[in-house]
């Protein structure tokens, strides 16, 4: 039985009156996600520390209380967020947000958890340096870790596990424990690589305090341009040219279906539209950076002549270049576009690249032949195999119908996953929102044993996410 008011009094005494909150007004801007799933927790603590983190654990452990971290609230699985009707201590890692140090010769950084994505980036731009993990929010650290994000140059950077050093990780115990896991060197072979284990942990794991990250030199010359495509088809081998042509020089390559496009042009007024003739049937952004050796000049002009011949065919309508601000805000505004455009049903994918379009084109025919009010607004990371495979319920449809669009999800993963051999959750992690996919897909012997490292190092309750089977967890 958990004991929130007996909790208080302890947890007010280690952290201060005003870092732990218990008024509703408080709890409120720690209710919601970057998706808008919401859930009100007991409490909200906000330690400042490491060693306050392990305290904060320790006392509410004792007092029965389940625990849920949460970082700068921008996930997309609900895994950061208290559940409604639960005695759940929240506890906000906002206020481990020292200055990151940046050591330039090393090319790294030593980060808190609660620092944001910016912050760091602020500090590392003088240097020339910056965190290359490219994303339309600004998570905090931990949290990133704990999601594992990749972001739209994870062709060129990879995600947050190729690019973590250390980290420091607080147990979920009844007496926790501070490990350093890893250290910010880049060459570290000296045992098991434990740090990885926090890495998509979506906080359930324990609770990550401070990381050792690996920076990248900021690019001194780049191009982006929005290509427009008489087929989606045509996307792949366009794609396979210029990774033969332009190698580590690609940065990025983002599809975007008609009906993204349009609905970011149609419902966010500040994006300039570089479609006069309106939104092509499907368009790719491609971004190609380097250092000082080459010129953005340079850059224009060789994907000009590699996209010369398609241009003859007819494959390719159109392009616009400039040097990644308004293109790319085209690309971030999607989302904010497919919410205004109604309700948004979001699937984050990843298959096989080869598959990519074969999937996209079976699915367009399941969907219209069994829920034809949904239309598919698709968009995403395909240089990578990730697609954010999102359907929209607009208004025109009639009264949204919750249990036909969950069905029409439950399909199209259910077909990534047992079709196609692809991931029912591409970056986006395991949360409360898709932990039915993740009991669905996943083997018991797989979940059995991820049970069994659970405990090891979360055996009290921590977030919100049981990885492993129901008989297999001794949470208390």
């Amino acid at each position: 039985m958990s004991r929130p008011g007996a909790a208080a009094a302890e947890l007010r005494a280690a952290l201060g009156d005003t870092n732990l909150l218990c008024d509703a007004g408080d709890l409120a801007s720690y209710a919601a996600d970057g998706r808008g799933a919401r859930g009100t927790p007991a409490m909200v603590a906000r330690p400042a520390s490491t060693a306050e983190v392990a305290e904060t654990l320790r006392i509410a452990f004792a007092h029965g209380l389940s625990v849920v971290p949460q970082g700068a609230a921008t996930g997309l699985v609900a895994a950061g967020i208290a559940g409604d009707g639960e005695e759940q201590l929240l506890l906000s890692l906002d206020r481990l947000n020292a200055a990151p140090q940046i050591d330039a010769a090393n090319r790294t950084a030593e980060v808190e958890a609660g620092v944001l994505l910016s912050t760091l980036n602020a500090a590392a731009e003088p240097h020339g340096l910056g965190f290359p993990i490219d994303l339309g929010a600004d998570p905090s650290i931990g949290g990133m870790i704990a999601a594992n994000t990749g972001g739209a140059r994870f062709l060129r950077y990879g995600d947050v596990r190729r690019n973590l050093l250390g980290l420091e990780l607080v147990t979920a115990e009844s007496e926790p424990r501070t490990l350093t896991l890893g250290a910010p060197v880049w060459k570290d072979n000296s045992g098991l690589a434990l740090k990885h284990l926090a890495v998509g942990s979506s906080g359930a794991l324990g609770i990550v305090t401070r990381a050792s990250l690996a920076l990248s030199r900021l690019p001194a010359a780049r191009i982006s341009a929005l290509i427009s495509l008489l087929r989606a088809e045509a996307a792949l081998p366009l794609l396979e040219r210029m990774e033969a042509q332009f190698d580590t020089l690609l940065t990025a390559f983002e599809g975007i279906s008609q009906a993204a496009i349009a609905a970011a042009l149609g419902h966010v007024p500040r994006l300039r539209n570089p479609f006069p003739d309106g939104a092509p049937p499907y368009a790719v952004l491609v971004e190609l950076s380097g250092g000082r050796c080459v010129a953005a000049e340079w850059l224009q002009e060789r994907l000009t002549d590699i996209l010369a011949p398609m241009l003859e065919d007819g494959v390719i309508t159109d392009a616009a270049f400039d040097d990644g601000g308004d293109l790319w805000a085209i690309r971030h505004a999607v989302p904010e576009g497919l919410r205004a455009s109604g309700k948004v049903m979001a699937c984050d994918i990843c298959l096989r690249r080869g598959d990519m379009m074969a999937f996209r084109a079976e699915m367009i025919a399941r969907l219209t032949k069994s829920e034809p009010r949904l239309k598919l607004h698709d968009f995403g990371h395909i240089g990578d195999g990730g697609m954010h495979f999102n359907m929209v319920w607009p208004e025109s449809s009639g009264a949204f119908d919750p249990d036909a669009a969950e069905a029409a999800r439950a399909m199209i993963l259910r077909a990534v996953t047992q079709e196609y051999g692809g991931s029912f959750s591409a970056e986006h992690g395991v949360g409360p929102a898709n932990a039915r996919w993740y009991a669905e897909f996943t083997s018991p012997e797989i979940r059995t044993l991820a049970g069994k490292v659970q405990d090891l190092l979360a055996p009290m309750p921590l977030g919100r996410v049981d990885f492993g089977m129901p008989q297999t967890r001794n949470a208390e």
